[in-house]
């Protein structure tokens, strides 16, 4: 298999209230991708890893992902070691991505962080073929994404690049939405989070209009660099 990008996230709903705009804004222009979660959200407050599998599926088929996967690490107890580096090098692999999207980098989750580095490690040993891996009994190639790009969650983080999203702001929030129990239900009887207020979708387009203004968008989503990247054309610069 060969995608154009592959979108990671620690938590089943960390892609969609990130960075499923740009995802819809690429597919639309011909770019094909594909999702990975790394854990199955068990610690939260609302749901059941179960109820999550299936909202993950919904958006999934919402957003015309190429596929969607599940490593199922444990959430909130996912260690840094070579080992959880090499499920995530073995999907890479597997659909050799040019671009990764991963977690940001400093959250206020602090599997955010931690999956963001994780992420962007096994992106540079996913290019070494001395680290060996299989997937589905077959020896793998070696393969490295051109650039990994860290979306902006729930700190407010200085973007490095700006996206676009004001085309697809209600897909984005239909796919969110697809997380029944995760976002506000007025006959909900679940604990309630920060993430459940009635007004926490005010904060969502806040925030993409936040990232939109500074580039003239009306609305857009916001990604870092976690090292910096070359042109030979700076003509090429938007």
């Amino acid at each position: 298999m060969k995608i154009d990008i592959l979108a990671i996230g620690v938590h089943p709903d960390d892609i969609e209230l990130s960075c499923s705009g740009a995802l819809f804004a690429h597919a639309k222009q011909g770019y094909s991708f594909g999702l990975l979660d790394l854990t199955r959200g068990e610690l939260g407050t609302r749901g059941t890893a179960e109820s999550r599998d299936a909202e993950a599926a919904d958006s999934a088929e919402i957003m015309g992902a190429s596929f969607r996967e599940n490593l199922a690490m444990a959430d909130g107890k996912f260690p840094d070691d070579a080992e959880h580096k090499t499920r995530i090098i073995e999907i890479i692999r597997w659909c050799k991505p040019t671009l990764v999207l991963a977690n940001a980098l400093n959250d206020r989750h602090p599997d955010h962080g931690r999956a963001a580095k994780l992420i962007a490690d096994a992106c540079y040993y996913s290019g070494l073929r001395k680290w060996e891996t299989s997937y589905k009994g077959e020896k793998q190639a070696a393969h490295r994404p051109s650039n990994v790009l860290h979306y902006i969650q729930d700190y407010y983080q200085k973007p490095d690049v700006i996206v676009d999203i004001s085309e697809h702001f209600e897909q984005k929030l239909a796919c969110i939405k697809a997380y029944k129990t995760q976002f506000f239900d007025p006959e909900s009887d679940e604990p309630d989070t920060p993430l459940s207020g009635a007004d926490y979708f005010d904060f969502i387009e806040s925030r993409a209009r936040d990232m939109g203004r500074v580039a003239g968008y009306p609305l857009a989503e916001g990604f870092q660099r976690s090292r910096i990247n070359g042109l030979t054309d700076l003509m090429t610069l938007d």
